[in-house]
């Protein structure tokens, strides 16, 4: 008796139903299941993840070592200065990092960078534990800012460069929650002992992290450019589910084309970064950036237990700060499955919105405590409440929206160049946003300041308003087309229409050799 297949399946020499592939537009025929060609990819970006965990942990680790140091009696005694590069140096230094990152990954593979990075983490934490002076703490936090810009190139490419159309966007997101997890690691390390203890346990990440890139494959792009076919070949058959090399022929046929590709001049190139179709989506990504760094919630996760402090939580400060660090982390999960639903307008308004209500809220208690209105002994759960919603809900949008947007809103030829400027942009502005914020605190009053964050955040929103266009669900061409003004994107597309958006994108594909994933 016959046996019919959908469309979606094939039969294979033996008689066994096949599941196709799509990349870039072509249909590859597998012999194997769909979770059995996930896994290995799954496999390989959790190893890449573990080193972004590492780099979470770096970003973490100075909420538990500024309150410690801040102490009369603080083993290292720091200058109020000292305390503020401590805070901000290794964010200073990542755009440094960046701007080698590129080039050693090119000629050393994404996969040996990526190992090799987990050495100087090791050297950093090993630093860290044995400090006795400031100095040896601004030398590993240089360390660990430095190594942290150099991840970004192998990171950003191997995941777009191992992984099928299909499945890269969902991996690529889980970039965001590795760091946020880093981060949430320190807080909880530092409710459960000391900060040296913590800098020795954080040793066992870039460990783990290198034994397990020992494992996956090399990106089958960079082999490929480098004329190591046959090991291309076989890491491709590795991430399509341990697969023979006749069932990964048309997709590997289309990497060795794509590498081999001439390629442009410079001039043609600078050209590029002087139409519209760039600037725009650069001022709207740096003013992403912007708004995301100096409206509070960045110096509130560096700062965290110092603030409790201040507010007088009615929890122990440290375990104030833990909730902090999980309400991040359950709002980037919240994120990452949100936006695909609400589109990304709908969303980072309401997280702007719910930022700005909480910093605001939080001020006013300030101001009523300070002028001796109001009895903040009884109302100390208010502003510890309206800082942990601040951080959840911030996490649900606009801390991960220029992240977001980078990966899409820049033209394909551009996009490389044009993240890595706007990232490093991104990180000036972290840094200096904690730079000054103690001295913020000390001139404008904890009050004050939290007034100054929420205005920024009203301010972001409504400049987000004019200029945010609604991406979600649109394709490549249609957002590029936005920008050369040809249409505008305010809306989701309607469900209906996106299926037909889906099949023009497989048959006329724009390939993209950059794709890029967030790192905060």
């Amino acid at each position: 008796m016959a046996q019919h297949l959908s469309p979606n399946e094939e039969t294979n020499r033996n008689g066994e139903k096949s599941l196709p592939s799509e990349q870039n537009g072509n249909v590859e025929v597998y012999s194997v299941s769909k979770f059995r060609q996930a896994l290995p990819q799954c496999f390989a970006v959790c190893a890449k993840n573990l080193l972004m965990l590492t780099f979470g942990s770096t970003l973490g680790f100075s909420t538990i070592l500024i309150p410690e140091l801040k102490k009369e009696n603080s083993e290292i005694p720091v200058t109020m200065e000292e305390l503020t590069w401590i805070s901000s140096l290794n964010l200073f230094l990542v755009p440094i990092g960046c701007f080698v990152s590129g080039p050693v990954s090119q000629y050393l593979g994404r996969k040996r960078t990526m190992m090799l990075i987990n050495i100087p983490f090791i050297i950093a934490w090993i630093i860290f534990h044995y400090a006795t002076n400031a100095a040896m703490l601004f030398t590993a936090l240089a360390l660990t800012g430095l190594t942290g810009g150099l991840l970004e190139a192998p990171v950003m490419t191997y995941v777009a460069e191992v992984t099928q159309p299909h499945l890269r966007g969902m991996l690529s997101a889980t970039s965001s929650m590795s760091v946020i997890l880093g981060i949430f690691t320190q807080m909880l390390g530092g409710k459960l002992t000391t900060w040296r203890t913590v800098a020795l346990i954080n040793i066992v990440y870039p460990v783990i992290c290198f034994m397990a890139l020992c494992v996956v494959p090399e990106s089958p792009h960079w082999l490929a450019a480098k004329g190591r076919l046959k090991k291309a070949e076989d890491a491709l058959c590795w991430l399509r589910g341990w697969v023979g090399p006749a069932e990964v022929k048309s997709e590997f046929d289309i990497v060795c084309q794509e590498v081999h590709k001439p390629a442009e001049s410079r001039e043609k190139i600078w050209r590029d970064f002087s139409k519209r179709t760039f600037y725009m989506p650069f001022l709207l990504v740096t003013w992403a950036f912007f708004v995301g760094s100096f409206g509070g919630t960045i110096t509130m996760q560096t700062f965290a237990v110092v603030v409790f402090e201040r507010l007088n939580a009615p929890i122990e400060q440290y375990t104030a700060a833990v909730f902090l660090g999980l309400a991040q982390f359950v709002g980037t999960l919240i994120c990452v499955f949100a936006i695909h639903f609400t589109g990304k307008r709908k969303l980072n308004f309401v997280s702007i919105a719910g930022t700005a209500f909480c910093f605001c809220g939080a001020g006013i208690y300030g101001y009523l405590n300070d002028s001796h209105v109001i009895n903040g002994g009884n109302y100390s759960w208010l502003p510890t409440t309206l800082m942990i919603g601040a951080a959840f809900l911030s996490h649900t949008g606009i801390r991960l929206l220029p992240w977001v947007l980078a990966g899409e809103v820049f033209p394909v030829k551009v996009r490389s160049s044009g993240t890595g400027i706007a990232g490093s942009i991104g990180y000036i502005f972290n840094s200096i946003a904690n730079k000054i914020f103690l001295y913020m605190m000390d001139g404008m009053t904890l009050a004050g300041t939290f007034f100054f964050y929420g205005l920024i955040n009203i301010l972001g929103g409504v400049v987000l308003y004019f200029m945010l266009p609604e991406t979600e669900g649109r394709t490549l061409k249609e957002i590029e087309d936005h920008y050369a003004g040809v249409q505008s994107l305010k809306h989701k597309p309607k469900k209906e229409s996106i299926p037909i958006k889906e099949k023009w994108a497989a048959s006329n594909p724009v390939v993209i050799c950059d794709d890029n994933e967030s790192k905060l």
